[in-house]
């Protein structure tokens, strides 16, 4: 079983030794959106959601999140990020979420970047079910990477 970086001779699950790289600057950008009704949208952006601030408190969920993905996520490295930024793109019924994650160190940052988008949006249907609970979160995913050993990336 070689060639997997997270599978050790004997097929078992690992934790990849990285004490060998070398720090780089690593950035990666992730998103996703929540689909909603236009009341549910209107009254999240006026600041009349029931639980409160729900774009506020999603900001903080999510750069929450960032900083725990190894608690959450088996195998990956705990890390110390330099940023996590959360930013919020309202529409008429949806509300985009992008979370960029940066460090300077010796693994990429893509989990975490996907954990913060992830969990902001679970917090905006968290605080915004009493007004749609019919909301739907989507197209979670890595947006663009740099940095490390694969270099360069960004979805097509």
């Amino acid at each position: 079983m070689t060639g997997l970086t997270h599978l050790n001779e004997a097929g078992e699950a690992r934790m990849v030794d990285v004490a060998g790289k070398s720090d780089t600057l690593r950035t990666a950008r992730a998103g996703g959106e929540i689909h909603m009704s236009a009341e549910a949208s209107l009254a999240i952006r006026q600041g009349n959601a029931p639980k409160g601030d729900v774009l506020g408190t999603a900001r903080i969920a999510g750069i929450m999140a960032a900083k725990k993905t190894s608690e959450l996520i088996p195998l990956c490295h705990p890390l110390a990020l330099s940023s996590v930024e959360v930013e919020f793109y309202q529409q008429t019924s949806s509300i985009s979420v992008v979370a960029t994650v940066t460090l300077t160190g010796k693994t990429g940052v893509e989990m975490e970047a996907i954990t913060a988008a992830s969990v902001a949006l679970l917090t905006i249907y968290d605080m915004g079910k009493a007004l749609d609970k019919g909301m739907v979160i989507q197209n979670v995913r890595l947006l663009e990477k740099s940095g490390g050993k694969s270099g360069d990336w960004e979805a097509a």
